[in-house]
């Protein structure tokens, strides 16, 4: 377990139950000792050592139990930390990638019998915004430095048993962009349910559609409050989308295993890890029915998680330096290409002169730091009618925000209109455990009268009722029900993703100094170091520019101009016909749909805490009591 982490500086987080009792049914029986007396009674001095064997608790027993809930469970687990990321890199070399053939690189050992390992890595552009903010550079070289740490020769190549790295890093936001335009299309489908503009056979959820890429939420939601269920997004997020990326394409096309392949996503949040061990998340819901005869146990799409934070850790352990790594590309000879030529061009744009314009330059304050799920909602939905206004509403604290979409009306009154706005989409954000709390309340279905008579609470009316405020439209008339909400982006960490666990805080040991002595940050409080991150958050550049112009890794210097194209619709800076084509590609090329490659479910967890004992709870305790040697 990683010793980093913590729950003591946590505001406003779930907090971590404190009743598990997982270690105890996990404890092996005790035998009786020969001769023994039950009678006798022995003093502790007396009694000789026994060498037990320590208790284990594997993230799928912690995301499986219901006995505590928590956005920090991985307090509990000992899996998927820095040293297990060490432990399998020298424990497997990496599978050379050999002839290239039409352009794509063929594995040289596929046969099977190897025990070699083809290592990717993802990032997610928090963690590179932390990193950034913690050495005083660029959110771009930032990216480059983590780069040269995972697969750069002065980086984890540099020792181990075998000095093996990681073939391809993937930038989340590629992926990311694929579950904005699936996640605006499934707003789409649920206000319109008999159209389905994705021709993707999966039900659409109950408005409002509320965000399912926080692992935290979901984790929360399934353990008690599976009312809400209904609600969520059945997309994935783009750690498991890229993930599932990386295992279709890669064992297709290097005829390898999806267990050959090992995918490290480095992430802001520690509940990633729990979500990286969800039972949907593995290549069971996904590989071709032939295969499904096939005894491989199954094979999670991301192996292993670990955090800004412990990406640091990860260096110190292999006695690397991480300020001291290369602020600058990886050399083109060891980046090789992705084994499909139309992948490659969408995953990494900027080795491509038609594709290097369409990732986005930076991102929109206005979005939020958790990857703009809501915003570009919105703005697709602004496209649809560009004369419509949004109006933007701050709740009770910076963590709700209301957004209201309008359409000029004019109400006759005589010879002359009034003219009034009718608010046609109504969204929310909602960040923090408190004002999640306050979201599942109103998303709770009413209880039925109990006294004899008692009238039905009459119906809330639909969304098309009109705001009494020109000054605020977002603030609905019946402000205890979201029945008239479309979508509402949930996370549960307060401020959003560049505010995860995960995250590299102001004071964190080893990291304090540097960070005083160099950017001068002496009395710095952690909310304004939270304001730095997202300020590199929200100035990060896409993976070929820093502005106008893009380095080539010939150290050329390209000028944009030969590749303004036209690429269809672009919404909120992301063109949205190229990521449509890239998702057909993706399931043609494998032969999978993409109701399972791109979709997941949720389930609900029955939780016993404080229920009424139905009988042979006194009976568990006892056994539970005697395997760990007596009474508590």
């Amino acid at each position: 377990m990683s010793a980093i982490l913590s729950v003591d500086d946590l505001n406003d987080f779930i907090s971590p139950g404190v009743a598990c009792i997982k270690p105890v049914e996990t404890l092996p029986r005790q035998k009786p000792e020969e001769n023994s007396n039950p009678y006798e009674v022995t003093i502790e001095d007396k009694l000789a050592s026994q060498d037990r064997t320590p208790a284990q608790i594997s993230l799928t027993d912690c995301l499986a139990c219901s006995g505590c809930v928590t956005s920090a469970e991985a307090v509990l687990v000992s899996l998927q930390s820095h040293a297990e990321v060490l432990n399998t890199l020298d424990a497997h070399p990496s599978i050379p990638l050999g002839s290239e053939a039409e352009g794509c690189l063929q594995s040289e050992r596929a046969d099977g019998s190897t025990q070699g390992r083809i290592f990717v890595a993802s990032v997610s552009p928090q963690v590179r915004a932390s990193i950034a903010a913690t050495y005083g550079i660029s959110e771009r070289r930032a990216g480059w430095m983590i780069d040269q740490l995972l697969g750069g020769p002065l980086g984890l190549a540099s020792g181990g048993n075998h000095r093996s790295a990681f073939s391809w890093i993937v930038d989340t936001n590629a992926l990311r962009e694929a579950c904005l335009v699936l996640g605006a299309d499934e707003v789409r489908s649920s206000l319109l349910p008999s159209t389905n503009s994705t021709s993707i056979s999966t039900p659409a959820p109950k408005r409002p559609v509320l965000t399912s890429a926080c692992p935290g939420w979901i984790c929360y939601a399934e353990k008690t409050h599976p009312h809400v269920l209904g609600h969520l997004s059945r997309l994935k997020s783009p750690q498991a989308l890229t993930g599932t990326l990386i295992k279709t394409v890669l064992s297709q096309r290097l005829n390898i295993r999806p267990d050959q392949i090992w995918h490290l996503a480095v992430m802001p949040c520690f509940d990633k890890k729990l979500e990286a061990s969800r039972e949907e998340l593995t290549d069971v819901y996904w590989r071709p029915s032939s295969a499904d005869l096939d005894p491989t146990p199954p094979t999670r799409d991301v192996d292993c998680v670990i955090t800004a934070r412990e990406l640091i850790m990860l260096a110190d352990t292999r006695g690397i330096s991480f300020p001291s790594l290369p602020q600058e590309p990886l050399p083109a000879l060891s980046a090789p290409l992705f084994p499909d030529l139309t992948l490659d061009s969408y995953l990494y744009p900027h080795r491509h002169q038609h594709t290097r314009k369409r990732r986005r330059r930076n991102q929109d304050p206005s979005a939020g730091p958790s990857g703009g799920y809501l915003h570009h909602v919105l703005q697709t939905q602004l496209s649809l009618h560009p004369d419509n206004k949004l109006h933007t509403t701050r709740g009770r604290n910076p963590d709700v925000v209301e957004y209201a979409i309008t359409r000029p009306s004019r109400t006759a009154h005589g010879d002359e209109g009034t003219p009034e706005e009718e608010v046609i989409f109504k969204a929310a954000r909602y960040y923090g455990s408190r004002n999640i709390t306050n979201l599942v309340r109103k998303l709770k279905p009413p209880q039925p009268r109990r006294l004899p008579g008692a009238a039905a609470r009459p119906s809330r009316p639909p969304s098309t009722a009109k705001s009494t405020s020109t000054h605020g439209p977002a603030r609905a008339s019946a402000a205890n029900s979201m029945s008239d909400y479309a979508y509402v982006e949930v996370m549960a960490c307060p401020g959003g993703c560049t505010n995860g666990g995960g995250q590299i805080k102001v004071d964190d040991v080893g990291l304090g100094d540097r960070v005083r002595e160099g950017l001068g940050t002496e009395g710095i409080t952690q909310k304004d170091w939270l304001g730095r991150v997202d300020e590199a958050y929200f100035s990060m550049s896409d993976s070929s520019s820093d502005s106008s112009s893009a380095v080539a890794d010939d150290g050329d210097v390209r000028t944009g101009e030969d590749d303004a194209r036209d690429h269809g619709e672009v919404v909120d800076g992301i063109h949205v016909e190229p990521v449509r084509e890239m998702l057909r590609y993706w399931s043609e090329s494998t032969g999978i749909g993409l109701e399972k490659l791109c979709y997941t479910s949720f389930r609900a967890v029955e939780s016993d805490v404080g229920k009424a004992d139905k009988g042979g709870g006194q009976e568990r305790v006892v056994e539970l009591a005697g395997r760990i040697g007596g009474g508590w």
